[in-house]
């Protein structure tokens, strides 16, 4: 049976806050999968594959429980916000697993968590390019006792990037992934979509790697097709400039670049280039920046470290 339900949050906001969700119980006992989009709410090609996703369900076919978030950020969808909340300007997917008693994007994620996340059995959050950011197609996972299981969803969803995030290092804090994982639950993050685009072929990508990931984990029947190599990274640079200025960029996403290469320069507004970007070592920009317009400390872009030899 599919169900809609909405999770209330009374203390965000003077209205409070609804966040919409459907709720997919199956004819027989069998995991709990979870699905979250829209933590960024203008990355629309996995809102709209989650929407997709469930509308194009057969629930006869479903063993277990399948909870799917298609806007988990919803002031930041309807505000069309770039990777934001507008209440207090924080990274919703920097927030997690959240806080009661703290800010609105903290509570929000502390609600997010304990409602959708923890108790379930897999977690996938599907996310994309938002308005200012082209991106190649690929999933994270976290290095954590649960780590084989992450990489197992990582590797049935079928994208042609695979980045382990290390648990000393992880570039992406406070993610929905690595909350997760903290907690022993196997989750990903699986990114498809650039530039807040309703993009046709990104949607089914989402869609096809959602539909598999779900085979995979026995909450909905069929076989899932046959591994498909990916290049594994360990890791990754995420480059900034220390200065407001034009971004250029040198490279493509999914291009392989050598240490040292040029992926970028930054100008001012005269057009006097006044800094290169180059990379820190070999690897392969997954997203960059489109936007020339990038603030101090503003992000470049996300250079997965080089494959360990090769696909696998």
């Amino acid at each position: 049976m599919i169900t809609r339900r909405t999770l209330s949050v009374p203390e965000l906001g003077p209205d409070g806050l609804d966040i919409p969700y459907f709720d997919i119980r199956g004819r027989g006992d069998g995991p709990q999968l979870t699905v979250l989009a829209g933590v960024h709410g203008a990355e629309y090609a996995s809102i709209a594959a989650v929407r997709e996703f469930v509308r194009n369900l057969d629930d006869g076919a479903v063993s277990g429980r399948i909870v799917a978030v298609p806007v988990a950020n919803v002031p930041g969808f309807w505000a069309r916000t770039p990777f934001i909340v507008p209440a207090d300007g924080k990274n919703l997917n920097r927030s997690f697993p959240g806080d009661p008693d703290g800010t609105f994007s903290e509570v929000l994620a502390h609600h997010l968590f304990t409602s959708f996340v923890a108790g379930a059995d897999y977690v996938v959050d599907l996310h994309a390019g938002d308005i200012p950011e082209a991106l190649e197609p690929f999933t994270i996972f976290e290095e954590s006792p649960v780590e084989a299981a992450s990489l197992d969803l990582a590797v049935a969803y079928g994208a042609g990037h695979i980045v382990r995030q290390a648990a000393v290092a992880r570039t992406v804090a406070g993610s929905t992934c690595a909350a997760a994982a903290d907690i022993g639950i196997p989750a990903i993050i699986a990114e498809a979509g650039q530039n807040g685009l309703l993009d046709r072929s990104a949607i089914d990508t989402h869609l096809a790697g959602l539909g598999n990931i779900a085979r995979s984990v026995g909450v909905l029947d069929g076989d899932p097709w046959p591994v498909r190599d990916a290049h594994r990274h360990e890791g990754w640079h995420w480059l900034r400039t220390d200065r407001a200025g034009w971004w250029q960029p040198a490279v493509t996403t999914g291009e392989s670049v050598p240490a040292g290469g040029l992926l970028g320069t930054m100008s001012d507004v005269w057009g006097d280039v006044f800094a290169e970007v180059r990379a820190p070592e070999a690897g392969t920009p997954l997203f960059l920046t489109t936007s020339p317009a990038v603030s101090a400390d503003g992000l470049l872009l996300g250079l997965a470290r080089a494959p360990h030899s090769g696909p696998r």
